[in-house]
């Protein structure tokens, strides 16, 4: 196999008239595959998300003795019954943020010792607050890494469950974890927020989503705290994992800067993923957006972008890096705040969209949990070689202020793989 181009040019173009697919959600493919895992019986996952996230979790999986096969549509499962093995050398799972604090909380269940390690930055992303909720609830575990980071390694035999509090004002997917694994516990449990405070709520609810949908009992107790059945075990079933709406973004934002019109399929109306809050704030700037009951149809303004000002996208942290870009092309400064989070994600988001909107001739600037975008005069943005840090969100996003802005060139393209590994060859199509 040939090594993946250094450097990945992108070409301005005219007004867009497309449509495409984009891949599984990779939040949803993982909580899928980990209940399908636990579950009792076969599981069949149609459209679920190949990339190196789920190539991650799907290998840690197998090293935990679940039977996968995931070679051709449907992906089956055999699930253990939440009888997990324990494995003969540690689990490897990258920069799979995801994959790494879902399996934390499931490796509790395994019969003896597990160890879950990742890559140079994986070691720099905290999980002490996941931790620190599990042992609350009886689990045995240690962080070998500085400051509360990986690697994890847990002793195993069992969930003992009860009341624990957890700090969830980093990460909702310390609180997805818990809750995923949390059905196989020995006793009920009840997982209080700290200080009431929960990020990015909506992707709690799609994990309870999930969990109930393979058969789990889990609910709300009030707004600060969730209830989780113990002994209410998954049932393996077919399931359908929605186009990711992560992954839309790109092509939304496509529409927004380049002009013309977007559709993208194989996400339905009824869909809860939070990125699609993204649509709002796109109408806000002068888009139309239309809503099909399996696509979504997104069309760039006839004039300049409005600039929607002050947002608060702490529901919908991944998508700042594509409103981020967009923002650069718009009339009047944006300002988005409430997004602490992106400074722990597979890289300091905040401080990388800093840097590079910069080399755009964009006006940026960042505090601790916000982003000032300063956009030039039309027509001074400028041509720029983009670093992308190894994140997929970065090459992606970025990527789109080349449709408009001759001489934009992405650095590591490779680094796509994570979660849309054809991006690049979509996006020529559009």
């Amino acid at each position: 196999m040939s090594a993946p181009p250094a450097e990945c040019p992108i070409e301005p173009r005219a007004a867009l008239d497309a449509r495409l697919r984009v891949p599984g959600s990779k939040s949803i493919t993982n909580r899928a595959l980990l209940a399908a895992a636990l579950a009792e019986g076969e599981s069949r996952l149609r459209g679920a998300l190949h990339s190196d996230d789920t190539r991650y979790m799907r290998e840690a999986l197998a090293a935990l003795g679940v039977e996968l096969s995931t070679r051709e549509e449907p992906w089956r499962v055999q699930g253990s019954g939440g009888r997990l093995r324990a494995p003969t050398s540690p689990l490897f799972v990258g920069n799979a943020g995801t994959a790494l604090r879902f399996l934390t909380a499931a490796a509790t269940l395994a019969p003896g010792p597990v160890t879950i390690d990742g890559n140079a930055r994986m070691r720099e992303r905290p999980v002490q607050d996941l931790a620190d909720a599990l042992v609350g609830l009886g689990a045995s575990l240690r962080l070998e890494g500085a400051r509360g980071c990986p690697p994890v390694a847990l002793a195993g035999g069992g969930l003992p469950g009860g009341s624990a509090e957890i700090d969830a004002s980093r990460s909702s997917q310390y609180v997805s974890a818990v809750v995923l694994a949390a059905p196989y516990a020995e006793r009920d449990v009840l997982l209080r927020f700290r200080d009431g405070v929960l990020v990015s709520r909506p992707y709690v609810e799609t994990t309870l989503e999930v969990v109930r949908t393979f058969g789990g009992e889990a609910d709300w107790r009030g707004a600060d705290a969730l209830f989780v059945r113990a002994g209410e075990h998954y049932r393996g079933r077919d399931y359908a994992v929605e186009g990711d709406a992560s992954a839309a973004t790109y092509p939304f934002g496509a529409a927004a800067i380049a002009g013309g019109r977007v559709r993208v399929e194989g996400i339905p109306a009824s869909s809860r993923q939070p990125d699609l809050q993204l649509l709002d704030v796109l109408a806000r700037m002068g888009c139309r957006v239309e809503r099909e009951p399996d696509a979504i149809v997104v069309t760039g303004p006839a004039d300049r972008l409005r600039s929607p000002s002050e947002i608060d996208m702490n529901e919908f942290p991944d998508a700042v890096l594509t409103l981020a870009v967009v923002a650069a092309f718009a009339e009047g400064p944006t300002t988005i705040r409430n997004v602490a989070n992106l400074r722990i994600k597979e890289t300091d988001r905040l401080a990388a969209l800093e840097t590079e909107l910069q080399r755009l001739g964009v006006g940026a600037k960042t505090g601790p949990d916000w982003l000032r975008i300063e956009p030039p005069e039309p027509g001074r943005l400028r041509g720029a070689r983009i670093e992308t840090y190894d994140d997929h969100r970065m090459a992606m996003a970025f990527a789109l202020a080349g449709l408009r802005v001759p001489g934009v060139v992405i650095l590591d393209p490779g680094c796509v793989s994570k979660t849309w590994p054809n991006y690049f060859e979509a996006l020529r199509h559009l």
